[in-house]
C-alpha cells in the first residue's frame, strides 16, 4: 500500500498544474489532498456547483479544503439544460460527467492548467459507470486507479495522513436517487436531499432515499438495520417522507447497497 501510495506521489509530482474534480468523498478528498502534497497551489480542487450536490456535502468540503489550505473554487455545471440528462437513462451519468468535464477543460485552457484528475478507484472499474467513458473521451487522469489503490487502501492512507474523510460513508450525486426513466428534476431532488438530511439527523449513517414517485424506498446498511426496525422508527419515517409528499414510505430489507437502481439493466 505504500509503495502504491509513493508511486502515486510520483506521477503526480510530473504533472506540473493539474485540476481535480473535487467531491469532498473519501477518494476525491485523498486525491485532492496528495496533488496539493506535491504540487501545492499548482493543484486545484474544483467542485460542481449543481442541483445534484447536497448542500451539506459543500460544507464539507470547503470545510477540508480550509483545513488543509488547498486551492479550491466552484465551477457551474448545466447539466439540467441537457434533455439527454434529465430524461434520466442509463446513461445518464455519462452526460453529467460530460458536462463537467466539458466545463473543467475550458477552465483548464484558459488559465494553463495541464491535466485534469478524477476520484475513481480501481474497484470502480469493475462497476457500471457510463461517467467513466466521459472521463476517456476527454482524456481525464485516474491517478488512484493508475496507482492500483483499492477503496479499502484510500480509505487507510487518508486514515494514516489524518484526513477526515477517511471514513467518510460512500456518497453518490443525488440524482442516483431517481430510477431510470423517472425525468430528473430539481424539485424532485431537493425532495430527497431534505429526506437524507432528516434521516441523517435520526442517527443514519451509510443509507440512500430511493425516489420512485409517490413511494419512497429506503435503503439502510445492514449494520444499522435494528435501527430502523422499530415501531417508533417507523412512525418518524412515515412523518418525515408523508411531509414530503410522499404517499407510501417503504423500508428495503435488502438494506444498502451500492448501485441497486441499476439491477433492473440487462447488462452491466
Amino acid at each position: 500500500m505504500q509503495e502504491k501510495e509513493q508511486q502515486l506521489f510520483e506521477s503526480l509530482s510530473r504533472m506540473g498544474r493539474v485540476i481535480v474534480a473535487f467531491s469532498g468523498g473519501a477518494d476525491s478528498a485523498y486525491l485532492a489532498w496528495a496533488a496539493h502534497h506535491m504540487l501545492g497551489n499548482d493543484a486545484l480542487a474544483v467542485t460542481a456547483d449543481s442541483a445534484s450536490f447536497p448542500e451539506s456535502h459543500k460544507r464539507d468540503a470547503e470545510a477540508f479544503v480550509k483545513r488543509f489550505g488547498i486551492a479550491h473554487e466552484y465551477i457551474e455545471t448545466r447539466e439540467f439544460d441537457n434533455p439527454a440528462y434529465t430524461q434520466n437513462h442509463p446513461d445518464r451519468c455519462f452526460h453529467c460527467k460530460d458536462e463537467l468535464f466539458t466545463r473543467l477543460g475550458q477552465v483548464g485552457r484558459e488559465r494553463g492548467y495541464e491535466h485534469i484528475l478524477y476520484g475513481v478507484n480501481l474497484d470502480d472499474l469493475g462497476d457500471y459507470r457510463p461517467g467513466q467513458n466521459a472521463a476517456q473521451q476527454h482524456q481525464v487522469a485516474a491517478p488512484l486507479a493508475d496507482a492500483q489503490l483499492t477503496k479499502a487502501e484510500i480509505r487507510e492512507l487518508s486514515r494514516q495522513a489524518g484526513l477526515p474523510t477517511w471514513d467518510r460513508p460512500a456518497s453518490a450525486c443525488l440524482s442516483s436517487r431517481i430510477p431510470y426513466g423517472t425525468p430528473v428534476t430539481i424539485e424532485n431532488l431537493k425532495t430527497v436531499e431534505s429526506g437524507e438530511e432528516q434521516m441523517k439527523a435520526l442517527g443514519f449513517r451509510q443509507f440512500r432515499v430511493r425516489f420512485h414517485g409517490s413511494m419512497v424506498r429506503l435503503e439502510v446498511a445492514p449494520e444499522e438495520m435494528a435501527q430502523a426496525l422499530t415501531p417508533e422508527m417507523a412512525r418518524r419515517f412515515t412523518a418525515i417522507f408523508k411531509a414530503l409528499g410522499f404517499q407510501y414510505v417503504t423500508l428495503d430489507l435488502e438494506g444498502y447497497r451500492q448501485g441497486s437502481l441499476n439491477e433492473v439493466l440487462p447488462i452491466r
